[in-house]
């Protein structure tokens, strides 16, 4: 039995706020929401579970839309960080959050502290003459992908709620408004270290430094040198978090420094897409005319973005050449983990001297013959060493029949080397190998639906997503190759 559910939800000052009340205006404002008409609760996630604090008073039935969407009367005031940042490799001087706003903090189910941000509840000092306002179809593509990332086991920021409401929006055309409600332990980004580097704060920048140390990295407190361990320790969950990327053929579109976690979490979803037709050189974000951020760049464009960060950390750390032996630590961490990706996406156990010949030749042949990024790996599980005659399955998802033959006659030499029985490489496979991803397609189908105030078709894609490597036969739908039509589909950074 819950207590009354009339009650204001209500968080804990965040730590950040804390330690930093003296010197609010230099690191975060407050701000207050902006009032939407007739809001109403659309989605709420099972992320909702893991909080049984909010769960002693229903935060989530429908009578609290006016809370999650940011009515100013139920909500409490929030706050906005303040950084800066380079934008597509060009420094873009003070931004901040926009159109984010963080309510507080509260424990989960483990005692770790999470931060709640609603997205989209008006506009802050950082909006920069913007409107602060999220729309219906971003947001649902936030909602939709957060959680399903986080189902694939690729770090990122949670959401909890989707709230929408009547008023208007303009963007290319007028939409309605949207807000979502996302979590994460810190929403500290790299351009918050910048924002204090560049305009020569160091007292402050020392302090963030410290902050992170204390709230998120206590075990690196001790160490000969904390600000190095710091950096050294955010490099390598970046490296990491961008190999688990490139191996779900996830693009996220606008790598800029200001959308970077200093937790390793995968932050501000935009124009993102999943690789379907395999192009090393795919541009998910169309606003991405030289395209900076494309799929084969990401890892150079993360690393770039930590060299960025390691700029920062000159002061902290006392060495120009310390940091730059830190920063060192990111290509051989990017690569370790991207091999251990490759192994397991082909089901290779111990690793071979030859296996990077095998796998340079399947990306030749993907590239050739444009197979789709999804269905390739998952059907490689099917694929039989010691029977040919079910060779045609992958086959079938080439047009240069005879180049694939060539490649399953290498791979098929290659596990009987290792002689790891058909059925239970298939079971490993299919658990590293997704069946279902977030395609634009079908996160537009569910769009379309929604704006026209049928929310089913998300509610089902969203349960589809939340177990993606489970066979689901009567979802199989969900799995096939993208229609025609979706080729046209294009994604910006407007929201």
């Amino acid at each position: 039995m819950t207590e009354s559910t009339n009650a204001t939800p209500r968080f804990a000052q965040t730590s950040f706020e804390t330690d930093f009340s003296d010197q609010a205006n230099l690191m975060f404002s407050t701000v207050q929401p902006a009032q939407l008409l007739e809001p109403k609760m659309l989605a709420v996630s099972e992320y909702r579970n893991e909080f049984p604090e909010l769960q002693k008073v229903d935060f989530f039935q429908a009578t609290q839309a006016q809370f999650w969407s940011g009515d100013p009367a139920h909500t409490p005031a929030p706050i906005a960080l303040v950084y800066s940042g380079h934008q597509f490799g060009v420094w873009a001087g003070q931004l901040g959050d926009g159109r984010a706003m963080t309510l507080g903090e509260t424990p989960d189910q483990n005692r770790q502290t999470q931060e709640i941000q609603l997205k989209g509840a008006g506009p802050t000092p950082y909006s920069r003459f913007a409107d602060g306002r999220a729309v219906l179809r971003s947001s649902i593509r936030e909602f939709l992908c957060s959680e399903a990332m986080h189902a694939l086991g690729v770090p990122t920021t949670r959401v909890l709620t989707l709230t929408g409401a009547k008023t208007a929006v303009i963007r290319e055309n007028v939409e309605e408004a949207a807000v979502v409600s996302r979590v994460a332990p810190s929403f500290l980004r790299f351009g918050s270290f910048e924002h204090y580097f560049h305009n020569q704060m160091l007292e402050q920048l020392k302090a963030l430094c410290d902050f992170l140390l204390k709230h998120h990295f206590p075990e690196l407190q001790d160490s000969r040198n904390p600000a190095a361990s710091l950096l050294s320790e955010i490099t390598k969950r970046s490296a990491q978090l961008v190999a688990q990327w490139q191996a779900v053929g996830f693009c996220h579109g606008v790598l800029n420094t200001d959308n970077m976690s200093v937790l390793g979490l995968t932050l501000d979803y935009g124009p993102f897409g999943f690789m379907e037709a395999f192009d090393a050189g795919y541009i998910c974000n169309h606003s991405d005319y030289k395209g900076r951020y494309a799929w084969q760049n990401q890892p150079g464009i993360v690393q770039w973005n930590c060299f960025a960060l390691g700029q920062t950390f000159v002061p902290l750390i006392g060495s120009t050449d310390e940091t730059k032996s830190v920063l060192d630590v990111f290509k051989p961490t990017y690569d370790m983990a991207m091999r251990a990706q490759w192994q397991l996406k082909l089901g290779l156990t111990e690793p071979l001297a030859d296996d990077a010949n095998l796998i340079d030749a399947m990306f030749l042949l993907m590239q050739a013959n444009h197979c789709d990024w999804t269905l390739w790996f998952r059907t490689l599980a099917q694929f039989n060493e010691n029977d040919p005659s079910q060779d045609f399955l992958l086959l079938d998802l080439c047009i240069d029949r005879a180049q694939c033959q060539s490649w399953l006659d290498q791979y098929r030499t290659r596990l009987k080397l290792q002689g790891l029985p058909f059925i239970e490489r298939q079971v490993a496979m299919n658990q590293i190998n997704p069946k279902y991803v977030l395609r634009n397609y079908l996160a537009q189908q569910a769009i379309e639906r929604a704006e026209k105030g049928d929310m089913s078709e998300f509610h089902r894609l969203h349960q589809v997503l939340s177990r993606p490597f489970d066979e689901q036969p009567e979802n199989s739908v969900y799995a096939a190759l993208p229609p025609d039509w979706a080729k046209t589909l294009e994604v910006s950074c407007s929201s």
